[in-house]
């Protein structure tokens, strides 16, 4: 018998999950496209300064053109930030070595070339600040890095600059880059932490599905077990002495086999059961996959139409339409008509061709579509195979 709980294990991730999982990929390009973006116009106007003392552009070339590759030497830090959660506690220096020796030439040569402390240490911090910090060590990072990029910006105040350049803009916004830096980050942490929140809620809820499915199981046949323990174990006593009346709770304890062979069907029938709009949007992506061009019409309300009459019938037909189908386009409707539902299913055929069916797939049909009180009609013509299946709501079903 196998195990009812065997369809919680998903084989590939669902499309919500794979949604989801695009979201968190997309919002981290846009966080560190933001940090990027936040240095990359530091740098630009620390240039733009530069262009303005300097008419000859060496030290523009000097802050513009060794800040671009400074910048570009922080990516692996945020990669490596992206990651940290999974990551050791701890800062792997040996690994961030080259990152930093680039913050610290790009420094050196950028302060020297224009006079100040503050952009002198402005990459050194920065690259601090994106370190994998251990918790609780980042904030204090943060708040030391401004106030020193802070009182660097006071010791530079004597630096002699015109009046007219506005050096107050690239100076400001130095003293705040780690602020705005770790605000960035702070989103990606809180959006990372919330999808794996989900994961695990998705994980729990499939852990407490098994363990209502194994319930379910122990309770079901345990019942039946007992009985029928107790109908042989009467019908033991009774056979030397009465036996029609040992033959009668024989034949009891088979039919509380059947009965619990049933319960067992039932109950893996019910846990199997799929939406049957994902029914209908699996088959129809099946269609397509195999070349078909499919037109498919479903009603909104899909999902409240009898899956467990319906979802193996739709099964069976796309199994039919893909085996025994030579046409190129396939139709799938589903609507409710007043108290029934109606699904259809066609392909065209090649004219001329010899169709080939067994039949055994559409007396199965036939069988659940009776058991379910509905009715079931397969056309074929020179142009099209159809097969329409009606059955009634689960109010006039269960009636």
């Amino acid at each position: 018998m196998s195990s009812p709980a065997e369809p919680l294990a998903p084989v590939e991730p669902s499309p919500g999950a794979r949604q989801l999982s695009r979201g968190v990929t997309a919002t981290w390009w846009y966080t560190a496209s933001a940090v990027v973006m936040f240095e990359v116009a530091l740098v630009a106007a620390w240039t733009l300064v530069m262009l303005a003392i300097d008419r000859q552009g060496f030290s523009a070339l000097v802050v513009g053109g060794g800040g671009l590759l400074w910048s570009a030497s922080t990516l692996p830090l945020l990669a490596d930030y992206r990651h940290r959660l999974d990551a050791e506690p701890g800062v792997r220096w040996l690994r961030l070595a080259v990152p930093f020796l680039v913050a610290v030439v790009y420094g050196v040569a950028a302060g020297a070339v224009v006079g100040s402390w503050q952009l002198a240490l402005m990459p050194i911090v920065q690259s601090l600040v994106l370190l994998n910090w251990q918790r609780g060590v980042r904030y204090k990072v943060v708040i030391a890095a401004t106030i020193v990029l802070a009182a660097v910006a006071v010791v530079d105040s004597t630096l002699d600059v015109s009046d007219e350049i506005p050096l107050l803009v690239p100076v400001v916004y130095t003293v705040f880059l780690p602020v705005m830096t770790v605000t960035s980050l702070w989103w990606w942490d809180v959006l990372i932490t919330l999808d794996r929140a989900r994961a695990s809620e998705a994980r729990l809820a499939a852990t407490q599905e098994r363990l209502r499915v194994a319930t379910d199981v122990h309770d079901l046949q345990g019942h039946h077990l007992q009985v029928i323990a107790l109908q042989l174990e009467l019908a033991e006593r009774l056979l030397p002495t009465d036996p029609d009346a040992g033959m009668e709770q024989l034949r009891a304890a088979r039919v509380s086999v059947d009965e619990a062979r049933q319960g067992t069907r039932d109950l893996a029938t019910r846990f199997r059961s799929v939406p049957l709009g994902d029914e209908l949007a699996n088959a129809r992506d099946l269609l397509t996959a195999a070349g078909l061009d499919v037109e498919s019409a479903i009603d909104a309300d899909a999902d409240a139409a009898p899956a467990s009459a319906l979802g193996p019938v739709i099964r069976e037909t796309t199994t039919n339409v893909l085996r025994h189908g030579g046409g190129r386009h396939a139709r799938l409707l589903l609507a409710r008509t007043g108290d029934a539902w109606r699904y259809e299913i066609a392909n065209d055929v090649i004219a001329g061709a010899e169709t080939e069916h067994d039949g055994s797939g559409l007396e199965g049909v036939q069988r659940r579509i009776e058991e379910a009180h509905g009715s079931l009609e397969v056309r074929r013509d020179a142009e099209e195979f159809v097969v329409v299946v009606t059955v009634p709501t689960r109010e006039e079903g269960a009636r």
